[in-house]
C-alpha cells in the first residue's frame, strides 16, 4: 500500500473552513433579545427559545418528579391525568398521545402498583374507565407538589415583573 500524497499547499484565495467549536466549549451565550418593536417574528422566536430553555432544560421536572415517584413521566402523566376525572382508556391514550396498547402497559402498572383500578364503563361495557386509588390520588399530589413548584429564579423577581408575567402567561393560555 502506498502513502497519499501529501496534499498542496491551501490556496490562499480560497475561503477558510469554518473553525468547529471544541467539545468541551461551553455553550454559546443566549442571542441577545431583539429590538423591541423591530420584528414582531424574531422577537417571538427568542422569547419562544427562552421558555423552552427555562422549562425544559435549565427546570425540568420531569425527572424530578419520575425518580419521586419511582416511575416514567408517562406514567406520572397519565396518574395526574386520571386523579383530575376517570377517563376511558381511549381518552387517556389521546390525551398521552400515544397508541391503544401503550395505555394499557402504562394502566397496568399503575394498577399493579396499586395506584390506579380499572372499571366497566357504567353506558358501554366495551370500555373500561380508569380511576385513582387513594393511594394514587395521594401520589398524584406529591407529583403535582413537585411539578408546581417554581424555580429559585422565579421567586427574585420583583412583584410587579412577576404580577406581568403571570398576567401574560395567562393571557397565552387563554
Amino acid at each position: 500500500m502506498t502513502a497519499a500524497p501529501a496534499s498542496p499547499d491551501p490556496d490562499p484565495e480560497a475561503p477558510a473552513a469554518p473553525e468547529l467549536p471544541a467539545a468541551a466549549e461551553a455553550p454559546a451565550a443566549p442571542d441577545p433579545a431583539p429590538d423591541p418593536g423591530t420584528d414582531p417574528d424574531r422577537t417571538a422566536l427568542h422569547a419562544w427559545r427562552g421558555l423552552r430553555t427555562l422549562l425544559l432544560e435549565r427546570h425540568d421536572r420531569r425527572k424530578e418528579v419520575a425518580d419521586a415517584l419511582g416511575m416514567s413521566f408517562n406514567r406520572v402523566k397519565a396518574l395526574r391525568r386520571v386523579a383530575a376525572e376517570p377517563l376511558t382508556l381511549r381518552a387517556l391514550a389521546e390525551f398521552l398521545v400515544v397508541d391503544a396498547p401503550y395505555t394499557t402497559v402504562i394502566v397496568d402498572d399503575l394498577v399493579r402498583r396499586g395506584l390506579a383500578d380499572r372499571t366497566p364503563h357504567p353506558d358501554d361495557r366495551r370500555c373500561k374507565v380508569v380511576r385513582v386509588t387513594a393511594a394514587g390520588r395521594a401520589a398524584a399530589r406529591e407529583a403535582d407538589r413537585i411539578m408546581d413548584t417554581p424555580p429559585p429564579a422565579l421567586r427574585t423577581l420583583a412583584p410587579r415583573d412577576l404580577a406581568a408575567l403571570d398576567r401574560i402567561v395567562a393571557e397565552l393560555l387563554g
